[in-house]
């Protein structure tokens, strides 16, 4: 009878820094599903924007320390599935989805289906796809922009009373497009050839200083518009490319897919 070989427990540990940033976005997804079911919209809203922070975090957390591995990349794929998939549906679907019946849960499942085959794809296309651009809108993107309308419909409720009749169907619309924006096969920038590390000049600092001093005074409305413009920004681009002549060198290149 062969011997059972031991169990290597230092091979099966985990990096404990960046899975800690994991599970803390996996919480704030967490709780905003249950402030859904407690109807504290504006609450769920603000998780989803902290889950978002966070998971931008681990990933660079993880590189700086030299703790990248397997487990938790996996784990932050999981994450993600909660915090900007299922979450971002269900805040919708109890906000102002469930007045719709049949249409709202299955527009609420089109975005989290959406949100499921995104992180999929991306998975498995990681090494060959061009790193400059992202297939799809990214799953943190599309939750901006559904928790966003949420968020400033709890902060500016006084100001958007003349079209609260039309919440819901805003809300069907934003769903929807960003559920559908995820599977969709236009580019959208990655932003990761900005490198932090290489000098730029100094006016540069100063537009970003004016630019956090104004999503600092109106921080809902601010990133509301600022995940519009991106979620819009994949399609102007795509417009562009569809409808600029082609150059001789170019002739046999294919219009870009929506």
């Amino acid at each position: 009878m062969q011997a059972k070989r031991p169990i290597n427990f230092r091979r099966q540990g985990i990096y404990l820094l960046p899975n800690l940033f994991t599970l803390a976005a996996l919480f704030a997804g967490f709780y905003a599903i249950v402030q859904a079911m407690n109807k504290n919209f504006d609450q769920a809203a603000v998780a989803i924007f902290i889950a978002m922070v966070l998971d931008g975090l681990d990933g660079r957390v993880a590189r700086l320390t030299h703790t990248q591995s397997e487990f938790g990349a996996q784990f932050d794929s999981l994450s993600d599935m909660v915090s900007f998939g299922v979450a971002p549906a269900l805040v919708a679907y109890e906000w102002m989805l469930r007045d719709f019946g049949k249409l709202g849960w299955i527009t609420a499942f089109i975005y989290c289906a959406g949100a499921a085959m995104r992180l999929a794809r991306f998975n498995a296309n990681i090494e060959v796809v061009d790193k400059r651009w992202f297939q799809g809108l990214p799953s943190p993107a599309a939750a901006a922009m559904v928790a966003g309308l949420v968020w400033i419909s709890h902060e500016y409720a006084e100001e958007l009373t003349p079209i609260s009749g039309a919440l819901p169907y805003l809300a069907l619309v934003f769903t929807l497009f960003a559920g559908l924006s995820m599977v969709s096969n236009v580019r959208f920038w990655s932003f990761k050839e900005l490198h932090m590390r290489k000098t730029v000049p100094f006016f540069a600092l100063l537009i970003t200083t004016l630019i956090l001093l104004v999503i600092v005074a109106k921080p809902p409305l601010m990133l509301f518009c600022v995940f519009i413009g991106y979620g819009i920004s994949g399609y102007v681009y795509w417009l562009y490319r569809w409808i600029k002549p082609l150059k001789p060198a170019d002739s046999t290149d294919t219009l870009p897919e929506a």
